[in-house]
């Protein structure tokens, strides 16, 4: 369910989009990252939102992205191969601070950098759906907004939510994010919303 119109509606899984997905490096400095030219997406959260479930869902795959029960478990940035030209970069979670203080710093410095590459092309920004967005979630936005990227927010953990507070929730947060953020509820448990973030990553990377 996407911003416009601004209408609440979930979505189940339809065909699978992305059949030839793999994981292609982990990143843990500017040089290691990939050179040949392709469309990338960005998926980024904080650390107990969702993130990796997420794009195993999406990516119908699962372990493509490495979930945990401790949250933070992502320490690289990882890339993974979509189709040829087309790629995802899973990012560390911010907002947990139990890394070491030379960690978080080498994860900000390469996040920072993210806008100077040109394949750069979106970001999945995920949430969870119970905790609102948080100024982090808006800085993170306006950052990615003014490096010219499309922004796509994921309210995660849907299925915790009766309808009622679903459709509440995501008008809480579009409230909050500017009007060109698309935004949608989702849940990776009861595949809330699969197919609309599928063609929401699919336009990003292909427009």
């Amino acid at each position: 369910m996407l911003r416009a119109p601004r209408k609440a509606a979930d979505c189940t899984l339809g065909a699978v989009q992305f059949p030839n997905v793999r994981f292609l490096l982990s990143v843990a400095s500017q040089q290691q990252f990939p050179q040949e030219p392709a469309r990338e997406v960005a998926f980024a959260g904080r650390s107990n939102a969702g993130k990796s479930s997420a794009i195993n869902t999406i990516m119908a795959r699962n372990g493509l992205a490495r979930t945990s029960k401790t949250p933070g478990r992502t320490r690289l940035l990882n890339f993974f191969e979509v189709e040829p030209g087309q790629r995802i970069v899973d990012l560390p979670g911010y907002g947990y601070a139990t890394a070491p203080p030379p960690e978080r710093k080498q994860w900000t410095e390469l996040i920072n950098s993210l806008p100077e590459r040109e394949f750069i092309a979106g970001l999945f920004l995920i949430i969870d759906i119970r905790r609102g967005l948080k100024d982090e979630d808006v800085q993170l936005v306006e950052w990615a907004l003014a490096s010219g990227w499309q922004v796509h927010a994921l309210l995660t953990k849907a299925d915790k939510l009766n309808q009622r507070e679903r459709a509440a929730a995501l008008k809480e947060a579009q409230a909050r994010l500017p009007e060109a953020v698309t935004a949608q509820v989702f849940s990776s448990h009861e595949r809330i919303g699969v197919e609309a973030a599928q063609k929401r990553l699919l336009q990003m990377l292909s427009s």
